[in-house]
């Protein structure tokens, strides 16, 4: 209960971190209404599964370059103010994507939304780790992520029945009203954090540079990708296995539902669990796990019980989500995190790339079922990185 209040003045208030992890419930809501009919509604435009992930696969383009374009922006302002302003911003594109029947009009929103996400999710994150002690650090990402991830359970549900009752505008409009929700409640909580540069670093080739001249920075990035290699397969390519084996748009909410209930469930024990004994074990474990389970799926010819080893692989992302981000936050100095956060969330964006353009280009040519293989390769190959790591026992640190 530390971390989630605290005596002030002789009375019990709560922790930033606390005020943090609800507000990212709320925010988090929101996103994961947009998540579970995002496959579809781009599907409803493009009318091809290949071109869906292609798509997809430039948006991730266009998030790479602007964490890297945003960084003078991270280092000099507020990430309070930045935070609020992206949450805004969300609301009223979220708003513009259900009215909108327009394809240009479609694209552009989509590279806005990108661009948003970049911000948001940098200025978060350092709020969060500006909140923490350093011998807390993974902790209070598990509690955060625990929070953030009751959305995931909560949000495909309702949002599965909403796209099925009412439709998919129905959908975005919720979502607006939800990100409103999380802006104004972080309005109130009066959350800021000056702390900034008054020298900034402008050059994106030398911060690309800078960034990957330290190799446990390095690992840290690709070990942070492999997460994302997970749930983009999982977010984008088995919602649309779902509708076109006949189970409809509710079975997606049920699926994404059931995926992340060991993430609440786990994700605070193992991230305290690798506060106590150091992060290489954790890693190892959790990226061994999807590894197996998906190679099964390839043999499984069943989609429920496909489906079912899919959601028991979340016990090994609840081992990664928090960890591998309070992970490279543990190799970086004060002031390096303010530019090296974003740069270091392009992890999001190469996961991402990389697993659409490769099981796209597998469904061209291949059956559908050939992309398990695919996931459970590359998740071995993130096993393998692991034994590469430093074991950094945060318990232990001054």
């Amino acid at each position: 209960m530390g971390i989630l209040i605290r005596k002030q003045n002789g009375i019990y208030g709560a922790t930033p971190i606390a005020k943090l992890s609800i507000i990212g419930l709320i925010v988090s809501i929101s996103a994961a209404y947009v998540n579970t009919i995002w496959a579809i509604y781009l599907d409803s435009f493009l009318n091809n599964l290949a071109f869906v992930g292609f798509f997809s696969a430039g948006l991730t383009i266009v998030s790479f370059f602007s964490y890297f374009l945003i960084i003078p922006i991270i280092e000099k302002y507020d990430k309070g103010k930045i935070y609020l302003y992206s949450l805004f911003m969300f609301v009223i594109t979220y708003v513009l994507f259900a009215l909108n029947k327009n394809f240009y009009l479609f694209l552009f929103l989509a590279v806005i939304m990108t661009i948003l996400f970049a911000l948001k999710i940098t200025s978060f994150g350092i709020l969060i780790r500006d909140s923490s002690k350093n011998k807390k650090v993974s902790s209070s990402e598990g509690l955060v992520y625990t929070f953030v991830n009751v959305a995931w359970v909560v949000g495909p549900l309702i949002a599965g029945f909403v796209s099925a009752e009412l439709g998919i505008n129905w959908v975005f409009l919720l979502s607006a009203a939800f990100m409103f929700f999380g802006l104004i409640m972080f309005k109130f909580s009066k959350i800021k954090d000056t702390n900034g540069k008054k020298r900034v670093d402008g050059s994106m080739v030398r911060n690309f540079l800078d960034f990957f001249k330290d190799k446990d920075r390095t690992i840290a990035y690709i070990l942070k990708g492999g997460v994302n290699v997970w749930w983009s397969f999982i977010y984008l390519f088995i919602p649309l296995m779902i509708i076109r084996e006949g189970l409809g748009e509710l079975w997606i909410g049920y699926f994404l539902f059931g995926a992340a209930v060991p993430l609440i469930l786990f994700e605070y024990k193992f991230s305290s669990w690798a506060e106590k004994k150091g992060f290489k074990g954790v890693f190892k474990v959790g990226y061994l796990i999807p590894s197996i389970l998906a190679l099964a799926c390839f043999f499984i010819p069943g989609i429920h019980l496909k489906l079912l080893l899919l959601v028991l692989a979340s016990v090994g992302l609840a081992m990664l989500e928090p960890t591998t981000e309070a992970y490279f936050l543990d190799n970086l100095k004060a002031k390096e995190r303010y530019r090296f956060y974003g740069p270091y969330n392009t992890s999001i964006d190469l996961g991402n790339f990389a697993l659409k353009i490769l099981a796209s280009i597998i469904i061209l040519f291949l059956p559908f079922r050939y992309i398990f293989l695919l996931a459970s390769a590359l998740m071995f190959s993130f096993f393998l990185l692991s034994f590469k790591i430093k074991n950094i026992v945060e318990s232990k640190r001054k």
